[in-house]
């Protein structure tokens, strides 16, 4: 696909029923800063991002997945993307328009393969923000989203040829098939990846923190604050990134990483490692075996329910 709308990620929006206690866990122990609060949605900013949000919670009986938000580099591509989503039977939330969401901008949302909502916008406004000191263990910026699916395969040709991702790298079993397409949209090696799962929903959410210090001082006080660690810390083959993964109260899983590797568009060739070897998964060795536990918690609950719904915010 010559047409490549998608700059970047923006943020992930999460519906939960246990809303305080995901507040407190977002503000007090990972890391995030309240953008903006009105009681039943709640907008978190990572201090060192330019986006006005990187995640937001929404006070729900149900939990989902909200929706993802993309960049794109302008109206005109904002405009091109919906007319071409729309011309080949993909299902508009509503076309390009003012977004009356934090930081405003210009956009759209639609329905991906699987009924997911996506936004894509442009010209929202940029946040103050700064540079991350050394010793600050808290996020950077929001680095990647996995969505489960249980056709990967399909979703990893529908991402590419509508949205113009690229394939980084697979993860693959020789004999279950491919597992996992680590997908990007600018020179970082992922900001989306699909995961084979039982149902679509969010397999886990990623926060970039500033360096390798950094990233164990937030892995270690996220542990000590007595949140439940399920895999970490290690270091993944694809990326090249570091990963703690922790269990949020509301049950969804959350990253902390570092160090994902930025790779050169033009000679950049995928591989495909395959997840028997040990050193597929982490390559230090350090956070224990990829086992049936970890793989089920990552599954999530279902999103059946709300595919194809769009959240009222």
């Amino acid at each position: 696909m010559s047409f490549r709308p998608i700059t970047h990620i923006r943020h992930f929006d999460i519906a939960v029923p246990d809303f305080d206690k995901q507040v407190e866990f977002y503000k007090n122990h990972w890391g995030l800063t309240v953008q903006h609060d009105d009681g039943n949605v709640v907008y978190f900013a990572a201090e060192g991002s330019p986006e006005q949000y990187v995640t937001r919670v929404r006070r729900s009986a149900d939990k989902r997945l909200d929706l993802v938000a993309f960049g794109a580099a302008d109206r005109e591509s904002v405009d091109t993307l919906a007319h071409n989503l729309a011309s080949t039977g993909v299902k508009l939330v509503f076309e390009p328009t003012d977004l009356q969401t934090l930081g405003g901008g210009y956009g759209f949302r639609f329905f991906d393969l699987e009924g997911r909502t996506i936004e894509v916008s442009t010209d929202v406004e940029v946040r103050e923000h700064r540079k991350i000191e050394e010793r600050e263990s808290i996020p950077v910026r929001l680095s990647h989203v996995v969505l489960n699916s249980a056709e990967p395969e399909k979703m990893r040709d529908w991402y590419e040829r509508n949205l113009g991702f690229r394939l980084s790298d697979t993860l693959n079993h020789p004999h279950v098939g491919d597992l996992f397409y680590f997908m990007r949209c600018s020179t970082q090696h992922h900001s989306m990846a699909i995961a084979r799962g039982p149902h679509a929903s969010l397999q886990h959410a990623s926060f970039e923190l500033r360096g390798i210090d950094e990233y164990m001082r937030g892995s270690g006080r996220i542990i000590r604050a007595g949140y439940r660690k399920i895999w970490g810390p290690g270091r993944h083959r694809a990326g090249d990134n570091t990963f703690t993964y922790f269990v949020d109260p509301n049950g969804n899983t959350m990253e902390m990483t570092t160090e994902l590797e930025t790779i050169e568009e033009d000679t950049w060739h995928p591989h495909i490692y395959d997840v028997q070897e040990p050193e597929t998964s982490d390559q230090w060795g350090t956070g224990g075996d990829m086992d049936e536990f970890i793989t089920k918690e990552m599954f999530n609950d279902s999103d059946n329910k709300s595919l194809y719904v769009a959240p009222p915010v």
